[in-house]
């Protein structure tokens, strides 16, 4: 027993030490061990820069009589199972859903705790954002092509040669060639992956100097953190503006948004992360899709440019690089636009099943927040539906 006791004790030494070892080694892994999976609530253990509401709020309308028949509407579930929009919604642990059309709020359901106000994280929906940033720092002048290398912006980034060719193109296209290791294959894989250590270190530019490029810039496409984390370096290095106040400036005050939301740092004064850390309420990113919805503009000034508007939402003659679900989305200028049927609809789409769904053909936007989302994608299904249209899922 003794024996027995004595190599227990050694055993744990062991697991301590070796514990010990890897967090000193690598300090977010001790975060990535406590937090785990993220959920919409993780941005609160970083700093915050934050983005001021506007002065001046728009409301949507919000209808007399809301169409609770979308309540027992059939939508499709992540195996493919028809089933009602309540079982949806609780199926997917969602925390906000509101459709709204010709601005006026036709739907809204939450669950307890939230409402249109909640703050709430809408993660890889943060690249969107950036996508719309570096639409307005080209209008701007201070980024003055999208064919210019990330070092022009960014001259820390020399040391490291993976950086000399690649452009902001190459970033927005999320073809860097830079090597990035994703979070699938299992625990060990998801614990050791560079999608938990760019979220949880506290030091994303020490890590940028020393990633590695495995393919040629342009070439492979690959969906990745790393390469919208560049562009909000780039667009902070070129605006002279940290990226709260610049969204403050050139966006968030200029659609009536009527509460402040946040970009999540690493560290105080550090780097934010552009990649999944956006926070914003319901209510207001209905307002940046009602932007994109309006080519850009708001009561009749142009916020982003149309032209950008236009660039990003349609991937016109371009070979689609991937091919997400049943309606084969494929991401573009960092926003998803569906391929399949009759197209024009287009989403930012964040992990847990975040979504800000623009429909133009129905003037329609949806949003979902989720703490993991029921799948499938019901979104054109119920924005047709609406607008008294045929909808069938693809064969």
């Amino acid at each position: 027993m003794k024996t027995f006791k004595r190599a227990l004790l050694y055993l744990i030494s062991l697991i301590i030490l070796f514990f010990a070892s890897l967090f000193i080694w690598q300090p977010y892994l001790a975060r990535v061990l406590w937090y785990r999976t993220p959920d919409a609530m993780t941005y609160k253990a970083f700093p915050q820069a934050i983005i001021h509401k506007s002065d001046s709020a728009f409301h949507f309308f919000r209808a007399e009589r809301m169409r609770k028949d979308i309540d027992t509407f059939q939508v499709r579930d992540g195996n493919h199972q028809f089933i009602p929009f309540t079982k949806y919604f609780k199926k997917g642990k969602l925390n906000a859903f509101i459709v709204i059309r010709n601005d006026s709020i036709l739907y809204e359901k939450y669950s307890e705790g939230y409402s249109d106000t909640t703050l709430t994280t809408v993660f890889s929906g943060a690249k969107s954002m950036v996508s719309v940033l570096l639409g307005q720092a080209m209008e701007d002048g201070v980024i003055k092509s999208l064919s210019q290398k990330v070092t022009d912006y960014i001259p820390e980034l020399k040391a490291n040669p993976a950086f000399n060719n690649i452009t902001l193109k190459n970033l927005l296209d999320m073809k860097s060639g830079l090597e990035f290791k994703d979070a699938f294959g299992g625990v060990v894989k998801a614990f050791f992956s560079d999608e938990a250590k760019y979220y949880y270190t506290h030091d994303m530019k020490a890590e940028l100097m020393n990633v590695k490029l495995v393919n040629k810039p342009g070439t492979v496409w690959k969906y990745k953190s790393i390469d919208p984390i560049l562009l909000g370096w780039a667009i902070v290095s070129a605006t002279k503006k940290t990226l709260a106040q610049y969204t403050e400036d050139k966006l968030w005050k200029k659609i009536g948004a009527q509460n402040n939301a946040t970009w999540g740092l690493d560290y105080e004064e550090g780097l934010v992360n552009t990649a999944s850390r956006f926070q914003v309420t319901a209510i207001d990113w209905a307002k940046v899709g009602r932007l994109y919805l309006n080519n850009g503009k708001y009561n009749h000034h142009q916020v982003v440019p149309e032209d950008w508007v236009k660039k990003s939402i349609s991937i016109g003659s371009e070979k689609p690089a991937s091919a997400k679900g049943w309606q084969k989305s494929a991401h573009h200028y960092l926003w998803w636009i569906p391929q399949v049927g009759e197209r024009g609809d287009f989403a930012a789409e964040g992990m847990r099943g975040q979504r800000l769904y623009i429909d133009p053909k129905t003037n329609t936007i949806i949003v979902q927040f989720a703490a993991q989302g029921a799948g499938d994608y019901p979104y054109r299904r119920i924005s047709r539906y609406l607008a008294g249209l045929p909808f069938s899922y693809p064969n």
